[in-house]
């Protein structure tokens, strides 16, 4: 891969690392660059840990490109986003995030998009914090946050911006498990295992058919958000 993105596969599991050097942003180039990493390890099978740098996971969308002003660059990093939550929630293989840090509003999304999710104790926060921007949660990222979060989690954190932080984090739906900072290595990659164990085409099928709802609801939501995508994100 190039600068944004690491991607490496070795027994039978595909681990990609992304580090921007700061947030982790959702830029079109990190997105297109995730991307290109799936495509390998879709080639290559078995697991997949997507992890952040040291501290953060995601920080969400690049805002940079809402302060240039380009139109087309947020249609597209918007579009390349939303699509590869729908990506990610029907995945052929096992996916696992490892958690490195905190996980906001386009890195939150992509983490309620995995399969298991594994955080780490300390002061992380996870959250759509679109509100509290001046934004809008957009139509893809509430189906999204509606196939994982509790109903509480949902109306409240969504509504309000509010910050959960890594223990209610587990509660509220955005993690699966949390361990101690020098654990996540290892536990991704043990898991990892585990899952290399499963029957891949059971596995397809099954994920595919508990979330054919939540999949149908998002490719409409998808849709509606690039319609009219300025009145769906910015009000």
């Amino acid at each position: 891969m190039s600068n944004l993105v690491s991607y490496r596969f070795e027994d039978g599991i595909s681990t990609i690392i992304m580090d921007d050097g700061k947030a982790n942003v959702m830029s079109i180039t990190m997105l297109n660059e995730i991307n290109d990493a799936l495509d390998q390890a879709e080639t290559n099978g078995g697991t997949i840990i997507l992890q952040g740098r040291d501290g953060i996971f995601s920080g969400g969308f690049d805002l940079g490109a809402f302060k240039r002003g380009d139109t087309d660059e947020i249609y597209s990093m918007l579009k390349t986003g939303a699509e590869l939550t729908e990506r990610l929630l029907s995945f052929p293989n096992p996916t696992i995030a490892a958690c490195t840090g905190h996980g906001i509003a386009m890195g939150a999304f992509t983490l309620l998009s995995m399969d298991y999710r594994i955080g780490i104790e300390g002061d992380y926060k996870f959250a759509a914090n679109e509100v509290a921007i001046g934004l809008t949660v957009p139509h893809f990222a509430t189906e999204v946050c509606r196939q994982r979060l509790s109903p509480a989690a949902l109306n409240y954190g969504l509504a309000t911006a509010h910050f959960f932080n890594s223990a209610s984090a587990i509660q509220a739906g955005f993690l699966d498990q949390i361990v101690d900072k020098n654990d996540l290595a290892t536990a991704a990659l043990e898991t990892a295992k585990q899952f290399n164990q499963l029957d891949l085409a059971s596995h397809r099928a099954t994920k595919l058919r508990i979330r054919t709802e939540s999949l149908r609801a998002l490719r409409q939501a998808i849709e509606k958000d690039c319609a009219n995508w300025k009145s769906s994100y910015l009000k």
